[in-house]
């Protein structure tokens, strides 16, 4: 009898994760026995209700917080190991509201990560950041900018420039889209999902926005009630019987959000 193969390892493990914040002797549990598992190619999405603590998963998986018990695996090794083994390198992370450095140009802000290291030749540095800027959309003349001359769109195309200069296959999004015009919002969709095809990424993403959410998501997992109540695709989350699928989904932004919903992006 032949023995079935091991399934793959997942990029991210969650196992049994319980987060509890301790104030003025006051104890909150923001995760209780949490599980999910993130396979490779995925762009997985992460939305629950205030408080829910989804950012916080994502800076678990960073390694920046440890969870209060429970076990999160990246890329086959403790998240709390990460900072101290260089998480630039496999981990890139684009925060909300972009996180540029403001005495930095727009192209010393993407080669950051790569002059820490302290390694490589600054003719070197300065190619990568140059490609990476315009991998991002950005034309080279933008590149001696600074970020207060930049729009919102073009702050977002550099931190993730910026997240993604040390060719990380795991890229952190924490509200994307947010604060950006309709216009903007979509084409920055269209470019996540060509970098996710062209780069064989495995995106794991924190939003609020449904037409992001719908556009990008091959699964979209939802926190609730301390943990993970539904994990699938859009469709069959959409629908899922609970208080805060039903809310979340089934307004108006919802229901005209998933009248264009079209088949998710395959894995890569």
């Amino acid at each position: 009898m032949t023995a079935s193969p091991a399934p793959a390892q997942a990029v991210v493990e969650i196992d049994h994760l319980w987060s509890v914040f301790r104030n003025s002797g006051q104890e909150a549990v923001v995760h209780q026995d949490l599980n999910l598992r993130i396979q490779a190619g995925e762009m997985l999405s992460i939305v629950g209700g205030s408080g829910s603590g989804k950012t916080v998963l994502l800076r678990q998986m960073l390694g920046l917080e440890t969870p209060t018990r429970g076990r999160v695996t990246v890329l086959g090794q403790p998240a709390s190991e990460l900072s101290s083994d260089g998480a630039a390198s496999r981990v890139g992370m684009l925060f909300q509201h972009g996180a540029l450095f403001s005495a930095f140009t727009v192209l010393e802000n993407i080669a950051f990560p790569l002059r820490e290291l302290r390694t490589l030749p600054d003719a070197l540095i300065r190619d990568v950041a140059m490609v990476k800027l315009q991998m991002a959309g950005l034309d080279p003349a933008q590149a001696h900018k600074m970020p207060a001359d930049l729009s919102g769109g073009m702050v977002k195309r550099v931190a993730l420039a910026r997240a993604l200069v040390m060719d990380p296959p795991l890229l952190l999004l924490d509200e994307p889209t947010a604060g950006l015009d309709p216009d903007s919002a979509d084409a920055f969709c269209t470019l996540l999902r060509s970098l996710h095809r062209e780069l064989g990424l495995t995106v794991v993403m924190v939003t609020h926005d449904l037409d992001t959410l719908f556009e990008l998501s091959t699964r979209i997992a939802v926190v609730a009630d301390r943990h993970i109540i539904v994990c699938g695709t859009p469709r069959e989350v959409r629908v899922f019987p609970h208080r805060f699928t039903q809310e979340f989904f089934g307004g108006a932004r919802g229901q005209r959000a998933a009248s264009l919903l079209r088949d998710p992006p395959p894995t890569v």
